[in-house]
């Protein structure tokens, strides 16, 4: 459950008839399937960042959908679990925009306690079913979540990875947020224009012409240094 100030702008929607209907799905179907990530891990990206201390934005779609990687961040793994294919390529272009190593993990808590909100526009998934859980409510939820975004009067940056997020654009409408676009990093279209997008560089010049501090998108080994 959110406990933080995003809880606020987000009470209204616990007593709408679609997250009654969302929650009752939502407990069925973790009584009787594997879903991910656990229970207990499905507001993490709104725990991990509390609204007004958000910065930039990451869209992502829906959580990972096998065993041990997803834990409520878009595009984040747990600690010890391989970066999926997109992280990868994430990695690859934060290489080749900022010149930063490529780490051993793909745990991604560090942008959260900068102010990066990780979030995913439908925050469950059945195991081995990509987007299993689209369309039940999730999305109503989340577009909530972006709206009261919005609202902040404050600089922030939307980084809109793909279609589904930048579906997303039409929502914000505050002249004081950057939105910078980019194919999705998958493996299927990270070559069509994420690759060379230098989002990363993009979104921390604007963070700092607004006076702001950038983000560190260094994720350090686990191991140690790279």
């Amino acid at each position: 459950m959110i406990t933080n100030d995003w809880l606020e702008p987000m009470k209204p929607e616990f007593s709408k008839p679609y997250y009654r209907k969302l929650y009752e799905t939502v407990k069925r179907e973790y009584e009787t399937r594997r879903i991910f990530p656990e229970a207990k891990d499905i507001f993490n990206a709104f725990d991990f960042t509390p609204l007004s201390q958000v910065k930039v934005v990451i869209l992502g779609q829906d959580p990972y959908h096998e065993p041990g990687q997803a834990h409520g961040l878009s595009f984040s793994v747990k600690p010890g679990v391989p970066a999926p294919p997109s992280l990868q390529n994430i990695y690859q272009e934060l290489h080749d925009d900022l010149g930063l190593y490529i780490p051993d993990n793909g745990y991604l808590k560090k942008w959260t306690e900068q102010g990066v909100l990780l979030l995913n526009t439908v925050l469950t998934v059945r195991a081995h079913e990509a987007n299993s859980h689209r369309g039940i409510g999730w999305e109503e939820f989340t577009d909530a979540a972006i709206r009261a975004l919005d609202r902040q009067d404050r600089p922030m940056v939307f980084l809109l990875f793909g279609r589904p997020a930048q579906q997303k654009e039409g929502m914000l409408r505050n002249e004081k947020h950057c939105i910078l676009k980019a194919p999705h990093p998958s493996p299927l279209s990270a070559y069509r224009g994420f690759f060379g997008s230098k989002v990363f560089s993009r979104a921390n010049r604007f963070l700092e012409e607004q006076g702001l501090s950038p983000i560190d998108w260094q994720i350090e080994n686990l191991g140690g240094k790279g």
